[in-house]
């Protein structure tokens, strides 16, 4: 899953006067950084240096680490809850495929970076033993409320005749995010799509038969 914000090209950013300006360039270098490495391995220093800020600056904003990680966690999820809206809440499209392109926007997202970058929820639920456990509550809500548009749109699959009528979707997007997330280790671990793939074309084969005339081949294609 890719970053929600890329650096444009052109003219450097401007330097960092603002306090609010601060604060998001802060959090736009830690949320890379745990996509990346995740919590435990990011150090404070390691977000000023890409920042260029003294720490004092860091303590300006944040209490500890701690808040600065629930931070990251509140700023990455309403980023992709925009995301997931772009590409499921698209009425124009028929309901499967969203569903693919959402699938095939993050393949490509993964091979820009370089597979090197996973998704933020993902990477702190594998470190959970060693996080605070606050952060348990937090990240099991995102992810719930991820769930909840993908049932919306097997929905509207279902309603459309995409999807047979006996498909239990809040299940099949249950299934979804718990298959996607170790799609999504897995491809950072391998470095290459192929884990991607053999989940979307696993997920096709479990909506079942769809009614007449339904076309799920939108779900494998890269877009």
């Amino acid at each position: 899953m890719e970053l929600p914000v890329r650096r444009k090209r052109g003219r450097p950013p401007r330097r960092l006067d603002g306090g609010l300006e601060t604060r998001q360039a802060l959090v736009r270098a830690g949320v890379a950084l745990l996509t990346e490495q995740g919590f435990c391995a990011t150090g404070i220093d390691e977000v000023l240096s890409r920042v260029g800020v003294p720490k004092g600056s860091f303590y300006h904003y944040f209490t500890s680490k701690e808040a600065f990680g629930a931070e990251l966690i509140d700023s990455y999820a309403t980023y992709f809850d925009h995301k997931l809206q772009r590409w499921l809440g698209d009425r124009r499209r028929p309901a499967v495929q969203r569903l693919g392109d959402f699938m095939a926007d993050a393949r490509r997202g993964m091979e820009r970076h370089g597979y090197r970058r996973g998704c933020l929820v993902g990477n702190l639920g594998q470190e959970m033993a060693s996080l605070p456990d606050a952060y348990r509550a937090r990240l099991i809500e995102v992810l719930l409320g991820w769930q909840a548009r993908v049932q919306r749109c097997l929905e509207e699959a279902r309603e459309d005749g995409e999807l047979a009528d006996d498909r239990d979707c809040a299940q099949l997007a249950a299934f979804f995010w718990i298959g996607w997330e170790g799609a999504v280790l897995r491809a950072k671990l391998e470095q290459r799509a192929a884990p991607l793939d053999c989940f979307a074309q696993g997920f096709v084969a479990l909506l079942g038969t769809p009614r007449p005339g339904a076309d799920l081949s939108a779900l494998t294609r890269e877009g």
